[in-house]
């Protein structure tokens, strides 16, 4: 080895610093191996492929740095890309190996760190750079996030939509540990799967009242499968407002409007008579629209029946994308409170319909109980997420790896303490 041992000197250096008192720098950095700058390490470890020697590393393969010294042993090694993005890796109980467990960026430059001791316990130190190649493939998996970027209600669930189809299970967790959200303050959340090429995130609850939910993805330049690497994609910043619920009482043919947990408006309604009962379940404001015409046709009633209608409506809150609105509907005001007789939609009058319609905002939350009607479904028709117990949710995941009552992505990485 090319450094001399250093901790023989430690009692010798502490008499001194008993016998000279003031003269204690006569030992020097050197007198403690725990004070003493770490030495270079480089004849100490080596790493796989062509690491350090100005070649671009094939980024197929996994980084893997070896204790070369019998005498010595690696004790931690952390590599990261100029994004910040860090490789999680592991390292063997005897310090003999370290390896990457996750898998290197494409078209990236890495900076990595190995820490090292000798037989007595002094410290090196070796960092090395290097840059990896392209990718085999031109395929690429962007990722555009949603809804667009603005303050929401605390029922808005974050949407990942994919690029093309992705349907293994390994290759989804690639995918899905890449996809980063972030809230302050924090939350329990979790990604589902709703098909090939779409994601949802909520959490387990709504989200917090005033909060700050940061989105970006990871995946830039990463490996899916040996065809498909991963694209861009623009980061994406919500923030939510006060919480507000509604909800419906089909049985009592009324509505109650929650702000933070406190009624602020009760309001009589008529909801969808037999055959056209409304949905029961959360739903969560898509959108407002000050006009909307309504025709019958719309929803599979034939023109010219008796069930037939083509109506101006006001002051509309649309909370599925069949047609399902909370609306104005002064044709029915003698009805409101007493009985249901819609077509599935929530009717109250103008003056009632344009109070809600100013108060709620795009991800809020409309709740029916006791309707005759199906549950919401949760998805394909708005967002009907709310709708799944939290169990079947995160059983959505791929990184659940088929435990929704384990550990989840985050708790995982804390619980493995051998990632980097």
């Amino acid at each position: 080895m090319s450094h001399a041992p250093r901790t023989r000197t430690v009692v010798g250096c502490t008499l001194l610093v008993i016998a000279l008192g003031a003269g204690v720098t006569a030992c020097g950095s050197d007198g403690h191996p725990l004070s003493a700058e770490p030495y270079d390490a480089a004849d100490q470890i080596a790493f796989t492929g062509p690491v350090g020697d100005g070649k671009k590393t094939d980024p197929d393969k996994p980084l893997e740095v070896t204790a070369e010294d019998d005498d010595g042993r690696i004790t931690d090694v952390t590599a990261q890309d100029a994004t910040g993005r860090h490789v999680a890796g592991e390292l063997s109980a005897d310090g003999s190996r370290w390896h990457s467990t996750s898998p290197l960026a494409a078209n990236a430059h890495y900076t990595v760190r190995v820490s090292t001791e000798d037989e007595d316990g002094a410290p090196g130190r070796r960092v090395v750079t290097f840059d990896t190649g392209k990718p085999r493939t031109k395929k690429r998996l962007d990722v555009t996030f949603g809804p667009k970027a603005g303050k929401y209600g605390v029922g808005q669930p974050v949407t990942a939509e994919l690029s093309m189809p992705v349907k293994d299970r390994a290759q989804r967790a690639v995918v899905e540990r890449a996809l980063k959200v972030e809230s302050t303050p924090a939350v329990q959340g979790a990604w589902h799967w709703v098909d090939d090429k779409e994601l949802h995130y909520r959490p387990k609850e709504y989200w917090p009242t005033r909060a700050t939910v940061q989105v970006r993805s990871n995946l830039e330049g990463i490996k899916i499968s040996d065809r498909l690497w991963g694209g861009r994609a623009k980061p994406l910043r919500l923030t939510t407002g006060d919480r507000v619920i509604a909800v419906t009482d089909a049985s009592s043919h009324s509505m109650t409007v929650y702000r933070n947990g406190e009624a602020i408006n009760t309001i009589p309604v008529t909801t969808g008579k037999a055959g056209f009962e409304t949905r029961n379940g959360v739903k969560v404001v898509l959108g407002k629209e000050y006009f909307v015409r309504m025709r019958g046709t719309s929803i599979g009633i034939a023109e010219g029946s008796s069930e037939s209608y083509d109506l101006p409506v006001y002051y509309a809150t649309r909370v599925t994308w069949s047609g399902e609105y909370v609306h104005a509907a002064p044709w029915s005001v003698g009805s409101q409170g007493y009985a249901n007789v819609s077509h599935g939609c929530t009717g109250m009058s103008t003056a009632d319909a344009e109070w809600f319609f100013d108060t709620v905002r795009e991800g809020d939350l409309v709740k029916v109980v006791n309707s005759y009607g199906n549950t919401m479904e949760p998805f394909g028709n708005g967002f009907g997420d709310w709708n799944l117990a939290w169990k079947k949710w995160r059983g959505g995941s791929a990184l659940v790896a088929g435990d929704p009552e384990g550990p989840g992505p985050e708790e995982a990485a804390r619980l493995r303490p051998t990632a980097v």
